[in-house]
């Protein structure tokens, strides 16, 4: 029997808007070719730029996750540390004084162990890295500025953004501000593959400056579920609320096992490519538990060290999304100054103070076992004669998405309830 292929479907798309202090006031701010030779010696040094960056990528990733679970333990969580922190540190490239500082700080950087120099060159290999043309995987990442035709950029600071962050730089009209609106949502839904539409509903005329960062990843599991043995089940939201959801079910080998100290289940599962989901299902009662314990060397030793077991595994289908407006969650994390009217963004422009008035983020996932290459794909293993403990998502639990090359947490997410869009 040919086997459906399971898609992962997870895009994002951030903005980050500047405006003149001066028009700003009260503004309330929402959010070159080379030999075989050294084009392996160059790949070499990248792949070792962009793991000296990782760990900080990560503690990034479970403090924002933290600071989105404090705000709500009712909402499914879905966004991606890696987008955030690219917009921000090459935001970060045009911030002088405490505006600087306070980004790479926020972002988990210590300016006194690691050169500024270092931490560019990490997001460029990671970057580049990530664009790796993978016909098994789809992951593109892109970033777009879009600049008023009135105001002149600091060249280096344009130079910097094209080589470090593989950036475009668009001249607009925000005047116009329908147009330059349009402008931006049409840029984000053609990275995006049509799946974010209309990231900006309304845009200050006194913007003169949009950094947009997007990331899109569709994935195929490496042992995917049979569409048959789908069936819908119960959900326990919390102790009072229980929802019907599509259940994915599948009987086989699994790296899963269970974590004492979470009081959790870790299953690990790869994507055809370079990519793995680890889900941690806690214990009833015990979720809280596990967002204050999980930290980077638990995550590490959970990539690293994996547990082959059989299992009866039930997890559900989604599709979720998050919107986030950054400057409220980046506050939280010490990044105040550059929404402020303190801001010094000279790097920049040196034509007019300049603030960051508007900071968006959104993500969608899908996790879901239909696909178009299903024909002829057929998957069988062993399962060994003992009887394999049934192991069911069916209460909320916590998900990250690793890229194994760079070693970075692509995205981080909670599903309390699947039935919640």
């Amino acid at each position: 029997m040919a086997s459906s292929i399971t898609w992962g479907l997870f895009l994002l798309a951030g903005l980050c808007c500047l405006v003149p202090i001066s028009l700003a006031e009260g503004l309330q701010g929402h959010a070159v070719q080379e030999t075989d030779a050294s084009q392996h010696d160059h790949e070499h040094q990248q792949e070792a730029a962009c793991h000296k960056i990782a760990p900080n990528l990560a503690n990034f990733a479970l403090s924002v996750y933290r600071q989105v679970a404090r705000q709500s333990n009712t909402t499914n969580i879905f966004l991606s540390p890696v987008s955030i922190a690219t917009a921000f540190a090459m935001l970060s490239l045009g911030t002088k004084g405490d505006t600087h500082t306070e980004i790479l700080e926020g972002l988990e950087f210590n300016l006194t162990e690691r050169a500024e120099a270092e931490i560019h060159e990490g997001f460029q290999h990671l970057l580049h890295t990530l664009n790796q043309p993978d016909n098994q995987l789809q992951l593109t990442t892109g970033n777009g500025l879009f600049i008023n035709e009135s105001v002149k950029i600091v060249s280096k600071f344009l130079e910097d953004v094209k080589n470090l962050y593989h950036s475009e730089a668009f001249s607009i009209n925000f005047k116009d501000a329908e147009e330059a609106k349009k402008k931006i949502n049409d840029y984000v839904e053609k990275g995006t593959q049509g799946k974010i539409v209309d990231l900006v509903d309304a845009l200050d005329q006194d913007t003169v400056f949009a950094l947009v960062n997007y990331i899109f990843f569709k994935g195929k599991w490496e042992k995917p579920f049979e569409v048959e043995h789908t069936t819908e089940k119960d959900f326990h939201v919390d102790e009072q609320t229980t929802v019907k959801v599509p259940m994915m079910n599948r009987l086989g080998m699994f790296d899963l096992h269970y974590c004492d100290k979470l009081a959790s289940w870790v299953l690990l599962m790869d994507y055809m490519g370079n990519a793995t989901a680890l889900f941690i299902l806690p214990d009833q009662g015990k979720l809280h538990q596990l967002e204050d314990k999980l930290t980077k060397e638990l995550l590490s030793k959970f990539l690293e060290k994996r547990y082959t077991r059989s299992a009866n595994l039930h997890l559900p289908k989604l599709s979720i999304s998050g919107t986030y407006n950054l400057q409220t969650l980046l506050g939280k994390l010490g990044i105040t100054k550059v929404f402020s009217n303190g801001a010094d963004l000279s790097g920049v422009t040196e034509d007019v103070p300049l603030k960051l008035s508007k900071a968006l983020h959104k993500a969608v996932l899908t996790i879901d076992e239909k696909g178009t290459e299903a024909a002829g794909t057929t998957f069988i293993e062993a399962i060994p004669m003992s009887i394999p403990p049934d192991v069911e998502f069916n209460k909320p639990f916590i998900f990250l998405i690793y890229d194994k090359n760079t070693k970075s947490p692509l995205f981080v997410g909670k599903v309390v309830d699947p039935t919640q869009k």
